[in-house]
């Protein structure tokens, strides 16, 4: 069986998602059954696309073909016409589509296959749940999925419980929840002993992850220590004293030695899919504290796992409560628990293969 993954927004999570997808995928076991093709974009400015080659699998087919994240006709039509020859020369079983813009791309080039293939699409956060645009515009995107869902058909693979039930309003959709690589996360986990409460986040710097509020809650809190594990365009927000940015790090263990040095992992954005930063904090014992948002809900159990919020008020019983020690380790043994039994991506994998050969 071959299968070809196209997806433009190769960044953040999404990366991570792809970096598993590829070790997975790459194992003899599954190579043998399944031949992997990865068409990406690497425009994304938190990854360094010369690493892209050594951080996947080699036993994987890599293809970079330009796709811009906002709408520009010309561009857009060129990344159509080279992602249908390629779909033509690889000659997929199954194409599965990443993102909205990739969906949108994707859909039209394998309308000019003029060959029925299994097709499927995981939006990954849904851009009409997007907070930084208008209504207006949030209605358009909304009526591309639904349109583009009706012509070209396919199937919606959700990442998460809440994006199922969008999905299902929208068309064929089935749940397949992301993971994460347990096994490998683990290694990096050595109990820390801060002097402060140190509390973080990891991803770019950008409206979505609302820089604003983790701002604002750092001043709230100013025996606390935060930290903004990436950098982005927005960092100039980050105005707290008691704030650290440390900049990109394109060496995941020295990421995941940075996760693991937080308390409590604090996720405060406006939307999301389903985030693999929390998965990871998770895998790695913090207790998480997160917005009260599509994605973060579908992971933070809250009052178990940790907590989850709508406005600054709320917080203080919550960071009284991950201030002791021995609190912190019950939320974490209960948020490692969960991650184990959802959130294994060598079980969502599987799924996956399960969902292709049906």
């Amino acid at each position: 069986m071959k299968v070809v993954h196209i997806i433009e927004a190769l960044g953040g999570g999404v990366y991570t998602y792809f970096n598993d997808l590829s070790a997975y995928f790459g194992e003899d076991e599954i190579k043998n059954c399944i031949d992997t093709t990865i068409i990406y974009s690497g425009n994304r400015k938190e990854i360094d696309r010369d690493k892209i080659k050594s951080d996947f699998s080699s036993n994987i087919n890599l293809l970079e073909i330009n796709m811009l994240r906002n709408f520009s006709p010309l561009k857009d039509l060129k990344s159509v016409i080279q992602l249908t020859k390629a779909l033509k020369k690889i000659n997929p079983d199954v194409i599965h589509l990443h993102s909205s813009k990739a969906g949108v791309l994707g859909r039209i080039a394998y309308f000019f296959l003029f060959k029925k293939k299994k097709l499927y699409y995981s939006p990954h956060g849904y851009s009409f749940l997007r907070t930084d645009i208008s209504k207006p515009i949030r209605k358009i995107y909304w009526l591309i999925e639904k349109i583009t869902q009706a012509l070209f058909g396919g199937v919606t693979i959700a990442c998460g419980d809440t994006e199922f039930e969008i999905a299902k309003k929208i068309g064929n959709s089935k749940l397949v929840r992301n993971g994460v690589d347990i096994r490998s996360i683990r290694q990096n986990f050595v109990e820390n002993k801060n002097d402060k409460l140190t509390v973080g986040i990891l991803g770019r710097i950008t409206y979505q992850k609302n820089p604003i509020l983790f701002n604002e809650i750092a001043l709230n809190f100013p025996d606390f220590n935060f930290v903004w594990i990436g950098d982005g365009e927005l960092n100039s927000l980050l105005t707290a004293p008691n704030i650290k940015i440390t900049g990109w790090f394109f060496d995941r263990k020295h990421i995941l030695k940075e996760l693991n040095n937080l308390d409590v992992y604090l996720q405060t954005s406006l939307w999301e899919g389903l985030p693999i930063a929390v998965l990871e904090a998770m895998v790695l014992e913090k207790p998480v504290i997160a917005t009260n948002v599509i994605g973060n809900k579908d992971i933070v159990i809250h009052n178990e796992t940790g907590f989850l919020f709508d406005e600054i008020s709320e917080l203080e019983p919550y960071f009284q409560i991950l201030s002791k020690s021995e609190n912190r380790n019950l939320f974490a043994k209960k948020a490692f628990e969960r991650c184990s039994e959802l959130f294994d991506k060598n079980k969502n994998f599987e799924e996956l293969i399960y969902i292709y050969k049906s």
